[in-house]
């Protein structure tokens, strides 16, 4: 195990294309980081510089107390596990856990302990003499994951493993690879684009944007306190409203005494934080008028859709099944607490209590 530090990293393609914009990033030894943003912001990039399989414009990395930079990937002492599996076809399922260790020349005893533990660990005894055609998907996840955990790696890197599964077997997936990255406490770093994959599974949270870093914290951190509209709209499902300015006319208002920056503004709430409040009510420090023009019933409650009278969308969140219909009108508030207030420039502003 090791900690990774990637200090002012740079790469740049022919033509002066920045790909990745000076990005410095300390990862714990243990912990788990998981890298996510919308495809081509560059976390895929980073992951491969990571590895070695990607050079590096300027800057240094460093895995453990080694630097990395000019080191080829079979010697960085990592484990790479890809979205599609590179399991060998023609190969058992024992085969392709072992072939990497006897390209090392691992000793056969050591070899087949190495087989047994990470076999037993992921459940996947009962296949070790199957070909990659014999299983499912969730298998073969399974069985790419074995491979790097049987190198008994530094750290372990994973490129979007579970986008080719389905959404029931991606949350199973994401529960397995947490609970075994804390049972081995192997320093991890997680690329995905799947932001509630990116909120269940990280210690530690690093939001990538067109090649920087916006804001790295805990997926709570980052979901209460948004450093900039970039996260504030990424992270969270559905999106965080934003509403420019500050005009009755819009049908929505703030409270005479909320403090507010010079020049112009956005205003943030999420829609869990919205209550349908009464006509005529003085309820909160944000007020907003809209006319319902969607409704989505997801289970225990409902996701409404309205529209102010700018025509800008708000979304908000009721218990159950919603008692509006569209075309409806509703008034909605939200206290201080629940407000998120960005200058001009999308950066966050630190309100007073």
């Amino acid at each position: 195990m090791a900690e990774i530090i990637l200090k002012d990293i740079r790469k740049t393609y022919a033509g002066a294309v920045e790909a990745i914009q000076g990005v410095s990033l300390e990862i714990k030894d243990g912990e788990l980081v998981v890298l996510v943003g919308p495809s081509g912001c560059g976390k895929s990039t980073l992951l491969r510089m990571i590895a070695g399989l990607e050079g590096i414009t300027s800057g240094e990395i460093l895995i453990g107390d080694r630097r990395v930079n000019e080191l080829d990937p079979a010697e960085r002492d990592i484990a790479m596990v890809f979205q599609n599996y590179a399991l060998y076809p023609h190969m058992t399922v024992r085969q392709n856990l072992a072939y990497g260790l006897k390209n090392r020349k691992t000793p056969k005893d050591e070899i087949e302990r190495r087989i047994a533990n990470a076999a037993k660990t992921l459940e996947i005894e009962p296949y070790l003499d199957r070909k990659p055609r014999q299983l499912s998907g969730g298998q073969r996840q399974r069985v790419a994951m074995g491979r790097a955990i049987v190198r008994e790696p530094a750290a372990f890197l994973f490129d979007e493993p579970l986008s080719n599964l389905d959404a029931k077997l991606r949350g199973q997936m994401r529960i397995e690879i947490k609970r075994l990255q804390r049972s081995l406490g192997t320093t991890s770093v997680y690329v995905t684009h799947d932001q509630m994959e990116a909120m269940t599974l990280a210690d530690k949270l690093v939001v990538v944007n067109a090649g920087r870093i916006e804001q790295v914290g805990t997926p709570i951190e980052l979901y209460e306190k948004p450093a900039t509209v970039f996260v504030a709209t990424f992270i969270g499902s559905p999106s965080m409203n934003l509403l420019g300015g500050d005009s009755a006319t819009d049908g929505w208002s703030l409270a005479p005494n909320f403090p507010r920056p010079s020049g112009s503004f956005t205003i943030g709430v999420r829609p869990e934080d919205l209550t349908v409040v009464a006509e005529h009510a003085g309820a909160g420090d944000f007020e907003a008028t809209v006319r319902i023009d969607g409704i989505e019933l997801v289970g225990a409650e409902s996701l409404l859709h309205g529209r102010l009278a700018s025509g800008q969308g708000l979304v908000f969140r009721v218990s159950g099944r919603a008692a509006f219909q569209i075309g409806d009108e509703a008034k909605v508030a939200a206290s201080r607490e629940n407000l998120h207030l960005f200058d001009a420039q999308g950066i966050r502003v630190t309100r007073g209590s």
